[in-house]
């Protein structure tokens, strides 16, 4: 059974919704047991990184999450709560993958928050398995994940950063695949079945 993640700081009815449409069983849940006994894992969010990593240890899941051995996805601040550390809010957080999360510095000509749909390129990662180069995924946010070695996908806006994180059993997504269409909603489906 694939278990939601509630830590009282996610997008729970948007994931819940993409898995129905997609026909996959999940539970949404903050018990550490259950988290545990899942086949898969995943942690949405939606929020101010120190808040959402505050969340996240007030739940008791902190310690959790890094000694999971099942696929486990972080979506948005899920994935950045998975990164070494933040530059919203100034937080260490639980360095699953070894990059930081810095605020985008873009152009003055482009906005922050980077809101909407935006290419990711370089693919080299088992969720985008059957999804172009170039696909586009929905994007809500002001911070963003470096590039770094645990990189997997790449998107520019007036600056380039990790779209798709990976390291061993744990991945990651920028971009809200949730809310992303059919591409989204494909790379769900190669998520659940690793």
């Amino acid at each position: 059974m694939t278990v939601i993640i509630d830590y009282k700081c996610g997008n729970l009815r948007s994931v819940s919704n993409a898995l129905r449409r997609i026909g996959h069983e999940y539970r949404i849940t903050g018990d550490a047991e259950a988290i545990k006994a899942a086949s898969h894992v995943i942690l949405p969010g939606v929020g101010e990184a120190s808040s959402t990593m505050e969340a996240l240890k007030n739940s008791g899941l902190a310690d959790v999450l890094p000694s999971l051995t099942q696929p486990t996805l972080g979506i948005c601040i899920g994935m950045q709560l998975m990164c070494r550390f933040s530059e919203e809010g100034n937080v260490p957080c639980l360095g699953i993958f070894d990059v930081e999360v810095r605020k985008l510095r873009v152009p003055n000509d482009l906005k922050v928050p980077h809101i909407g749909w935006n290419t990711v390129t370089r693919l080299a990662s088992p969720l985008a398995d059957g999804i172009s180069e170039g696909a586009y995924f929905y994007y809500v946010h002001s911070f963003a994940p470096e590039i770094g070695s645990q990189t997997a996908a790449i998107t520019e806006y007036g600056t380039a950063f990790s779209a798709i994180l990976q390291n061993a059993n744990f991945f990651g997504t920028q971009f809200h695949p949730e809310k992303s269409g059919e591409a989204g909603e494909r790379l769900l489906a190669n998520f659940l079945k690793l």
